[in-house]
């Protein structure tokens, strides 16, 4: 009897001993955005991350990514710019000040890459995505980099343009520290 105990006492703290919680950083991380505005390619970063990320690469349907960004922090290097995207016409980020992303399943690695499944809500919209990304340990935390493309006019950012592409790609670089 005691050693079942002591098998299960085992068992359980071995679980939690490969298992980490981490939290995003914005220091070493990186949120960018790309988008064609009358030809060119044109873009910016977020910040503000917060969340949590609970990574265990051997046990990868335990593992859950709940990570956002601060829509106020938007910042395409012109002020002017920034401020309209902002505004309720864009982003509206006085109302819908998170853009948030959140996974339901995490896949095994094909071909060096892990597969996120999830929702990504922006400006009070949701909508499921899915993306190759990356994990590679640094010490004791994890830096996962990915990139996936979005229609902005599927989370009502913006309005039909005949100079704005509806299509962004968003890379994202997300240094974790552990918790």
């Amino acid at each position: 009897m005691n050693r079942l105990i002591l098998l299960f006492l085992y068992f359980v703290f071995s679980l939690h001993a490969t298992a980490q919680n981490y939290k995003p950083v914005d220091e070493g991380s990186k949120v960018h955005f790309a988008i064609k505005n009358f030809g060119i390619n044109t873009g910016g970063t977020l910040s503000g991350l917060k969340g949590n990320i609970f990574f265990d690469p051997a046990n990868l349907g335990a593992s859950n990514f709940d990570v956002s960004v601060d829509a106020k922090t938007i910042d395409t290097d012109i002020e002017n710019r920034d401020e309209h995207l902002r505004g309720e016409n864009y982003f509206d980020a006085e109302k819908y000040p998170l853009i948030e992303i959140k996974s339901t399943k995490i896949n095994d690695p094909k071909s060096g890459s892990y597969n996120f499944i999830g929702t990504l809500t922006m400006h009070g919209v949701s909508r499921e995505i899915s993306f190759p990304f990356k994990a590679i340990q640094q010490a004791n935390d994890y830096l996962f980099t990915g990139d996936f493309e979005i229609n902005r006019l599927d989370y009502s950012v913006g309005q039909p343009s005949a100079v704005l592409s509806k299509t962004a790609k968003v890379s994202l670089s997300v240094l974790a520290k552990k918790s």
